[in-house]
C-alpha cells in the first residue's frame, strides 16, 4: 500500500460523521440478529425505539454534564429516576386528573436533586464523580423512607400515553426526538450552550472570556436531574408502577451511549444525534445477548468493553485528525 493510499484510507475513515458509527453498529447488530431470532428480529427495530427513548432521555442529561469537561459524570441518575418515579406516583395516585401535577413534581425532585450535586461540588470543592456518586446513597436513602410499600399503579391514560403510537412510531419516541432537536438548538445555538462547549475545552480560559462558568454548571446539574426524573415518571407509567431500583442499569448506559455517539471524555465536544445510534446499539446488543441465552452480568462486561473501545476509537480518530 503506497503512502498516497494509506493517507486516503484514513483521510475517509477520519472524515465520516462521528454519529455515523453508532448507527453502523446498530445496524450491523440487527443483520447479525437475523441469523439467531430469524423472522423474530423484524420487530427489534420498534421495540428498540420504543425502550430507547428513556435511555436517550438520560443519555441527554449526562451529555451535557460530561461535555463540562474531564471528571464531571451524574452518577445520581439511577437514584433520581428511582425517586422520581415514587414522587410521580404517590402525587398522581392512579387519577388521570393528577397526571400533570406528579409530572411537576417528579421534576421539582431533579431540579432539587441537581442543585444539590452543584452545591457538594461547588461548596466542598470535591470531585464532580465523587459528590454525585456520594448524593446517590442520600437520595437512595429518601427514596426508601418516601417509597416503602407504595404500590400504587399509574393512571390509565399516562399508562396508555408511554405504549401509544402515531402512523407506527411510538408517541414517546416522537417526544424524545424533539427533546434532542431542542438540546441540539440549545447547544449549538444559545449563549449557555456554547459556554457548555468552551468550559469543556478549557475552564480557565471561559472564565477569563468572562463567560458565566459557574453559573451553566449549576444548570447543567439542573438539567440532567430534571431529564432524570422525567425519565422516572414516564418509564413508571411504562412499567405499571415505580420502584427504587429502576435507574439501576441506566448508571453505565448513560454513560455509554454519550461515548459511543461520539462525545469526548475530555469534555468540549457533544453530539446529539450520536446517543440515538448508541441507544439502538446498546438495546441490540443485549437483546441479542439475551436471545443467546447470557446474562445481565455478562451484558455489564460488553457493555463495559464497548466504552472502553469506543474511548481507544476516539483517541485514534483525533490523531488521524
Amino acid at each position: 500500500m503506497t503512502d498516497q493510499t494509506l493517507s486516503l484510507s484514513r483521510f475517509t475513515l477520519s472524515s465520516l460523521p462521528v454519529w455515523l458509527w453508532s448507527f453502523l453498529g446498530a445496524f450491523l447488530v440487527w443483520v447479525l440478529s437475523f441469523s439467531i431470532a430469524g423472522q423474530g428480529a423484524q420487530g427489534m427495530l420498534v421495540a428498540a425505539l420504543s425502550f430507547s427513548v428513556f435511555t436517550v432521555m438520560v443519555g441527554l442529561g449526562q451529555m451535557f454534564v460530561i461535555t463540562l469537561g474531564p471528571g464531571n459524570v451524574d452518577l445520581s441518575i439511577p437514584a433520581t429516576i428511582g425517586l422520581a418515579s415514587a414522587v410521580a406516583m404517590k402525587v398522581m395516585d392512579g387519577q388521570n386528573s393528577l397526571i400533570l401535577w406528579g409530572l411537576l413534581a417528579a421534576l421539582a425532585c431533579g431540579i432539587l436533586i441537581g442543585g444539590f450535586n452543584y452545591l457538594l461540588i461547588r461548596l466542598l470543592r470535591i470531585p464532580p464523580i465523587v459528590a454525585t456518586l456520594s448524593s446517590s446513597f442520600i437520595i437512595q436513602s429518601v427514596g426508601i423512607s418516601y417509597g416503602r410499600g407504595l404500590q400504587i399503579k399509574p393512571p390509565a391514560a399516562l399508562s396508555d400515553f408511554t405504549f401509544s403510537r402515531f402512523l407506527g412510531v411510538p408517541v414517546l419516541a416522537i417526544v424524545a426526538i424533539a427533546l434532542s432537536v431542542v438540546a441540539g438548538i440549545v447547544l449549538h445555538r444559545t449563549i449557555y450552550g456554547r459556554t457548555v462547549l468552551a468550559t469543556g475545552q478549557n475552564m480557565r480560559a471561559a472564565r477569563f472570556a468572562g463567560l458565566s462558568v459557574e453559573r451553566t454548571r449549576l444548570l447543567t446539574y439542573v438539567l440532567s436531574g430534571a431529564l432524570a426524573a422525567l425519565c422516572g415518571a414516564l418509564l413508571a407509567g411504562f412499567s405499571g408502577g415505580s420502584s427504587l431500583s429502576m435507574g439501576r442499569e441506566y448508571l453505565l448506559t448513560s454513560i455509554a451511549v454519550v461515548v459511543l455517539g461520539g462525545t469526548s471524555v475530555a469534555g468540549g465536544r457533544a453530539n446529539v444525534p450520536g446517543l440515538w445510534g448508541g441507544a439502538l446499539f446498546l438495546f441490540m446488543v443485549s437483546t441479542l445477548l439475551n436471545t443467546a441465552g447470557f446474562g445481565s452480568g455478562l451484558r455489564d462486561i460488553f457493555t463495559g468493553l464497548i466504552i472502553v473501545a469506543a474511548i481507544a476509537i476516539t483517541g485514534t480518530r483525533q490523531a488521524l485528525r
